[in-house]
Order: C-alpha cells, then sequence, then structure tokens
C-alpha cells in the first residue's frame, strides 16, 4: 500500500513515522534474535571418560561434554582423569564474524537501539577455544622400577649388562 492511499485512509505522515520506528525498535538487536545470547561450548579429550570443572561453577564427569554457556563467559578449565597429568585452560570470548554480520544489519535497520542490543548482551561474541580438544599425558608410573647403570646389582648375582 503506497503512502497516498495510506493518507486516503486518514494515516497522518506522523503515523508512518511512527510505525517504521516501531518496525526498527522491533527488530533491533539482529545479533541478538539471530545467535541467541548463549552459545554450546564443547569439551573432548582423548582418552575420553575425563572430568571437567569450570570456574563458573559447571561440571561433567565424563568427556565429551557440552554446556550452554554466555558468549562473554571467561573461565579456567580444569580437566581430570585417573592416570594422567591434570590439564588447566583458559576459555575466553572474542568478535564473532556471525555476530558482526548481524551487527551491520543493525547498522542498516535497528541504528543505535540494535547496537546497544546487541553489545549489552554478548550476542557479537563467541567463547574460545570451541570446542576444546585435549590430550592428556599419562603420568609415569611411580612403581615402575630406576633403570640401573652398567655393571651395577639388579638382582642377588646378577649385574646389568647394558
Amino acid at each position: 500500500m503506497g503512502e497516498q492511499q495510506l493518507m486516503k485512509r486518514g494515516v497522518s505522515r506522523p503515523s508512518i513515522a511512527v510505525a517504521f520506528v516501531a518496525i526498527g525498535v522491533a527488530i533491533s538487536g539482529c545479533a541478538t534474535v539471530t545467535r541467541g545470547t548463549h552459545e554450546a561450548w564443547t569439551v573432548s579429550t582423548a582418552p575420553p571418560n575425563a572430568s571437567v570443572r569450570t570456574s563458573n561453577g559447571r561440571a561433567c564427569d565424563a568427556t565429551p561434554c557440552t554446556f550452554t554457556m554466555d558468549h562473554r563467559d571467561s573461565f579456567d578449565v580444569t580437566i581430570s582423569k585417573p592416570g594422567y597429568r591434570e590439564w588447566h585452560g583458559h576459555v575466553t570470548h572474542q568478535f564473532s564474524s556471525g555476530g558482526g554480520a548481524a551487527l551491520a544489519g543493525n547498522v542498516l535497520v535497528g541504528g543505535l537501539i540494535g547496537l546497544t542490543v546487541d553489545a549489552a548482551s554478548g550476542a557479537t561474541q563467541k567463547l574460545v577455544p570451541n570446542p576444546l580438544s585435549v590430550t592428556l599425558e599419562p603420568v609415569a608410573a611411580a612403581t615402575a622400577a630406576p633403570q640401573s647403570a652398567p655393571g651395577t646389582p639388579t638382582a642377588v648375582g646378577q649385574t646389568s649388562s647394558q
């Protein structure tokens, strides 16, 4: 329907302007709408079945695990498994290209309101690393016999011949 047709029906120009502003506000925050404020963050380990604990209170007893995390989170991660060295790391957030595309949509449609909503919600961010893939290192067996130097006794009446 054109502007003249709307005016014939009694719709004024200020009403049309208000309608366009309302539409802009309604669709502002494009990244927030398209990406949300949370994302799936996945941890996998080799070997599997390790436990994961994060400094923001999340935990899982057997990898692989997937958590729902806020795009803006930054946290420490501890991964442990009996017989393997404990692993410590840090996850942070950075600007996401997917959030950037939606942010560009805000510039065209949602304006300052959309930019503010997306920046405040963290929708333009992503967690890194995601996924987190860790190869655990085995702990040297504490019961392993130490290597003997050549020519030293290894048992009663025997000497090593290395």
